[in-house]
């Protein structure tokens, strides 16, 4: 669904991306990375509903997942994201230090709904 709205070109460069930087990056800093991407195709979505179908599907989708996270509910946009680290083909489950398990998708839905929080500005 994101490669419709964003593009192939677009799109194939994140997979790259995606290939490249996932196995040995950091947590913290991928979920920022995903959740830029995330936003562009947001962004994108809104631009292009009034012309496509897709993107107003998806458009939709994203005021939704907005609803949908003020009753902590991240399951939407945490399977999208899902479907996008499975399409680069990494493992986005992780193992700390502890044994505990983590995941770079859902540190990345957490971004993504803070994307505009700057705590300096209160």
């Amino acid at each position: 669904m994101i490669e419709d709205v964003v593009g192939k070109k677009v799109y194939g460069t994140w997979i790259d991306m995606l290939q490249k930087l996932v196995p040995e990056g950091r947590t913290h800093r991928l979920a920022v990375v995903i959740a830029g991407m995330l936003r562009y195709t947001e962004m994108v979505s809104y631009d292009k509903q009034d012309k496509n179908s897709k993107a107003r599907n998806l458009a939709e989708f994203f005021e939704f997942s907005y609803e949908q996270s003020m009753e902590d509910d991240i399951e939407g946009i945490l399977s999208l994201i899902e479907c996008f680290l499975a399409d680069a083909n990494v493992s986005y489950k992780r193992v700390n230090a502890k044994g505990d398990g983590y995941s770079i998708a859902e540190s990345a839905v957490y971004e993504f709904f803070s994307w505009e929080n700057m705590p300096w500005k209160r």
